[in-house]
């Protein structure tokens, strides 16, 4: 007998009483009436076509038992499945809760990163402008150094004007060379530094790409997943997708996946160090070469000055002997007129003695005598010629002395035309054009 499970406590149907004992085993019903058979074949030993009440009495408590199993199978699946219900839809419930809790934690950790990459991008988008200024100055002061060149190499053309003694390699000369090759030497400097800074420029935006990327990739992720985080299943946007229960082979680990993210912010920031090292490098550059260059433009202008001053005192003396040069030539002339006239005024002492002892050769017989007047005359001739060639002498040496005074005038005026030629091309060619030379702050690149 099967046990009662239904919740109604339904008892399971009785089987019907046992009719009493047959004796007919065979469960034949004998009939004594008529059979209706005309043919009067007997019945005797076939079964009738119909059931006997034992038969429909069993047939009746299987339909009841039947009914019975089938509803308390029934009510038993009804109980499971409510449990059924129940336990999925509360672990439903818990499932869903659980994933998205994961979903916001997930979205936690995204924002945390996202932030973190926007905090790097701004620092990065800040250094670079910063190192873009640097460049700028960079820039600015190779620009700024073309002037300087361009002066040097003025003056240096215009001391090539210079003539005679004057054409010397002084300490000026030496330290406009010098000048220039510290100012070609600066304009090297700087153009390496600028390519240096437009590498270190186009690294800091690879790494900024770099990080715009990822921080793309985040802000899309986030918003998936808030997408997926708010999903309830009352809404509408959702649809079967077969398939999607898979993990994909490309999928990274959340270890993997932080990671990434990471080494984008340390490379990021290791451009970002090396950024910052460059800009103090550009600082040191350019207040180096500024102070080398200024203060080679001071040493220039000290030089000029001193040369100047030189030049000035040279040709103050030159022009003092000049003067007493010329003096000494008007003198020298006054004593060349005083030659001549003396020279002249002993031709007539000559002419009077000579004429003397001529006419005395005219004495008659023994009155041409060598008397002492005789002598005394041919000694006066003897005086005079050694007189006149005395004189001579010396006119001749005075001509020669004059000669030599007119030249070293020629020479005297020919170099004081050279110290003021020099002294125009130092003072108002060259220094004139030096004060164009830029300040510290041109060369420093911040005009």
């Amino acid at each position: 007998m099967a046990t009662a499970t239904l919740a109604s406590r339904e008892i399971p149907p009785q089987r019907a009483p046992e009719p009493a004992v047959d004796t007919n085993p065979q469960m034949e019903i004998t009939y004594t009436g008529n059979t209706g058979n005309d043919m009067g074949i007997s019945t005797m030993g076939y079964r009738a076509a119909k059931y006997n009440p034992s038969e429909w009495h069993e047939g009746n408590y299987s339909k009841y038992y039947q009914s019975f199993v089938d509803r308390d199978s029934a009510e038993r699946i009804r109980h499971e499945s409510k449990r059924t219900r129940n336990e999925t839809e509360e672990l439903e419930h818990s499932t869903q809760a659980q994933v998205t809790k994961k979903l916001a934690e997930r979205c936690k950790d995204i924002d945390f990163w996202k932030s973190e990459l926007e905090r790097e991008i701004r620092d990065v988008i800040d250094e670079t402008d910063l190192l873009l200024a640097q460049k700028k100055r960079l820039e600015n002061a190779l620009r700024a150094t073309e002037v300087p060149l361009h002066i040097a190499t003025d003056n240096l053309n215009c001391r090539q004007r210079r003539q005679g003694l004057d054409l010397v390699q002084d300490d000026v000369e030496i330290s406009l060379l010098k000048e220039v090759e510290i100012i070609n030497n600066v304009r090297d400097l700087l153009q390496n530094t600028i390519a240096q800074t437009e590498k270190q420029i186009r690294l800091n935006r690879d790494s900024k790409q770099n990080l715009e990327f990822d921080w793309s990739d985040k802000k899309e992720s986030l918003e998936l997943d808030t997408t997926c985080g708010v999903m309830r299943n009352h809404h509408t946007n959702k649809q079967f997708h077969d398939g999607a229960a898979k993990f994909e082979e490309i999928q990274s680990t959340p270890e993997s996946w932080a990671q990434f993210t990471h080494d984008n912010i340390a490379r990021a920031e290791h451009e970002r160090m090396a950024s910052i090292q460059l800009r103090t490098l550009v600082d040191n550059v350019l207040e180096d070469t500024s102070r080398d260059m200024r203060e080679q433009c001071d040493t220039v202008d000290v030089n000029f000055q001193k040369r100047l001053m030189e030049m000035e005192d040279a040709k103050s003396k030159l022009e003092e002997n000049l003067k007493k040069v010329c003096v000494e030539i008007a003198s020298q002339e006054r004593n060349i007129d005083d030659l001549k006239a003396a020279i002249r005024a002993k031709e007539d002492a000559m002419k009077k003695a000579q004429t003397r002892l001529y006419l005395r050769t005219n004495r008659p017989g023994v009155e041409l005598c060598r008397d002492p007047a005789q002598y005394a005359l041919v000694g006066e001739v003897n005086e005079l010629c050694q007189s006149i060639d005395a004189l001579k002498n010396q006119l001749n040496q005075s001509e020669n002395s004059l000669k030599d005074l007119q030249d070293n005038r020629m020479s005297l005026e020919k170099e004081i035309s050279n110290k003021k030629n020099s002294i125009f091309i130092d003072r108002d060619k060259c220094m004139t054009v030096r004060t164009r030379y830029p300040s510290t702050l041109r060369l420093q690149g911040y005009q």
